[in-house]
């Protein structure tokens, strides 16, 4: 069920590709970081980058092998995740999805809304910059 409002910054989320991608885009449901805040002229939109429980077969700079602070339900349930920094992308409420960790003992569903951290966000940010090509932003002189 897509959501209505914007995720927090650090949310995890699950983000569908199905519709309206095609190869060599990514066209599965999967795991995603939200990346931005909410931004107030773009309603009903959110920034992501994509995340992995494969490794990328050749680790490019934009790459990041991450432990997330919480375990995701299967079928994600990876002990480390991939920061995929070449793929960003701004979709719709429509497409975004909460994690569902199932019931609690009143039968309310419960999902995952817990961040994950500054460190992990400035992580993806740094990926970001480096698909971007502007990894320079990040370096002093």
């Amino acid at each position: 069920m897509a959501i209505q409002y914007h995720p927090g910054q650090g949310a995890v989320v699950i983000v569908d590709f199905d519709q309206g991608f095609r190869t060599p885009e990514m066209i599965k449901r999967r795991p995603a970081l939200v990346i931005c805040p909410q931004i107030a002229t773009r309603p009903g939109l959110c920034t992501v980058v994509a995340l992995s429980t494969t490794a990328p077969n050749v680790v490019m700079p934009y790459h990041a092998e991450i432990a997330l602070p919480f375990a995701l339900p299967e079928p994600y349930d990876s002990p480390t995740m991939w920061i995929k920094g070449d793929m960003v992308n701004t979709v719709g409420f429509h497409r975004i999805d909460l994690i569902r960790l199932g019931k609690d003992r009143s039968g309310n569903r419960q999902y995952l809304k817990a961040p994950v951290g500054k460190e992990l966000l400035l992580t993806a940010h740094h990926c970001l910059l480096n698909s971007l090509g502007l990894s320079s932003l990040t370096k002093t002189p």
